[in-house]
């Protein structure tokens, strides 16, 4: 049967192919896109390794042409590598060699850090590096590292963030030790979280890797005697802590400080501040702890060789709490990628920043400045809201935390503090070249 040309446009036109379907289209469109890139984002194994660079969130940014030409970077250890590269500006990037270690593997870990170990599902955490905008950092060599510490002293003063700092480092160090049991704490002690220090032996290069707990880096101690029963302890601002003797001849020095520096680890407690003999009770947090470092950094001036002694002060790590703190419910467990934009610290990252700062601010300016290094972690760190150990610090056995007892000042390892140290690797070698010329 014939069918005339019109009748038969007409009834194609009554199909209405697409009307009907354009949302269903669009819902299946969206979830295969969606879908492709996480699978693109499985680590991208199996692709190309982008010649050995790796591109800020590639998968999600889009270029004109402008911004599609690469800054051509220089590396930082020429000659005059730290003239025209600020370490501390620059991006997270995916790059699949990381990490440098894995936390099954390495024996100095406190339990609280082993957040894999301890159930984190994801792994995502593990695998940016950082990247500055203008230089290339050199590629982290514990061999080569050991080495240059052979007969040295390596010294991590602070808090806790700084042992999670130490303990990165001593995992990223041993990783190149054959022999682990050459590698042992002089006097026996095990890694906990303890007051005192503890200190590792290399054996092979006889040089050590130790960390001083003094989150104040003044000295905490008893009060006047005839003091008011509210002031348990006081911080005495013009001494330094009692371990500093043990510092002062380390062949390099790491300070931090900041995390005890609040209402709930001083005045909350009974901890007031004292200089010479008399309590300050109305002394002001900030205040103190600006006094503090004043006091480190005349201590360094009297009684370490700069010449000798590669100090550098760490600046302060981020925490990340959200909808409250470390007592009331403050939670970071869904964070599984850094931030891509401006960063979600909390505002006490930045005035505890800002009070270190300001303080060796002012004293490089000084006409008698004394040398030290500056580890600027602090805007890098600001963005990995997904590096925290949050509800994985219990211990393999405890499982996961529960959910109002979260920790989002603590670091996972292997993790953030592993790129600080490819940082302080870059100023460790950046200093020994200098010192040779």
């Amino acid at each position: 049967m014939n069918i005339p040309s019109s009748e038969l446009c007409h009834k194609f036109k009554r199909l209405r192919l697409f009307e009907p379907s354009v949302g269903v289209l669009g819902f299946v469109l969206l979830t295969f896109c969606v879908v492709c890139g996480f699978f693109y984002l499985d680590y991208r194994r199996g692709y190309s390794k982008f010649s050995g660079r790796s591109e800020r969130f590639v998968w999600l940014q889009v270029h004109d042409n402008a911004s599609n030409r690469e800054v051509e970077k220089f590396d930082f250890l020429e000659r005059n590598g730290d003239d025209g590269c600020d370490l501390f500006d620059g991006d997270w990037v995916w790059d699949d060699s990381y990490p440098l270690y894995e936390s099954i593997d390495c024996r100095f870990l406190d339990d609280g850090f082993r957040c894999s170990e301890n159930g984190r599902p994801d792994s995502f955490y593990t695998k940016w590096r950082w990247q500055p905008r203008s230089c290339n950092l050199p590629r982290f060599n514990a061999k080569l590292m050991l080495e240059k510490l052979r007969n040295k002293r390596l010294v991590f003063v602070g808090d806790s963030i700084g042992r999670n700092q130490w303990e990165s480092l001593m995992c990223m160090l041993s990783s190149a030790v054959s022999d682990q049991d050459s590698i042992y704490e002089v006097n026996g002690s095990p890694i906990t979280k303890h007051k005192g220090y503890l200190v590792f032996k290399f054996k092979e290069f006889n040089c050590t890797l130790e960390y001083y707990r003094a989150p104040f880096l003044v000295l905490q101690s008893r009060p006047p005697p005839g003091s008011p029963d509210k002031i348990k302890t006081t911080l005495k601002l013009d001494q330094m802590d009692w371990t500093c003797s043990k510092w002062r001849d380390a062949d390099m020095l790491i300070f931090n400080t900041g995390h005890w520096w609040n209402f709930e680890k001083t005045i909350r407690g009974g901890c007031y501040f004292q200089e010479g003999s008399v309590v300050k009770l109305e002394m002001a947090i900030e205040d103190a702890h600006k006094r503090a470092i004043e006091t480190v950094l005349q201590w360094m001036r009297n009684e370490v060789n700069t010449n000798k002694t590669q100090v550098v002060f760490r600046t302060f790590a981020p925490v990340h709490f959200r909808g409250g703190d470390w007592r009331n419910g403050g939670s970071c467990h869904l964070e599984t990628l850094p931030d891509l934009g401006s960063s979600s610290a909390t505002l006490e990252t930045w005035s505890q920043f800002k009070v270190v700062s300001d303080v060796l601010l002012a004293q490089s300016s000084a006409p008698k400045a004394v040398q030290f290094d500056l580890l600027n972690i602090t805007h890098m760190s600001s963005r990995r809201k997904d590096g925290h150990a949050s509800l994985y610090y219990l211990g393999s056995d405890a499982g996961p935390a529960p959910v109002h007892r979260q920790d989002c000042s603590h670091w996972c390892l292997p993790g953030v503090p592993d790129s600080w140290n490819v940082l302080l690797y870059a100023l460790f070698l950046k200093h020994e070249a200098n010192k040779d010329r």
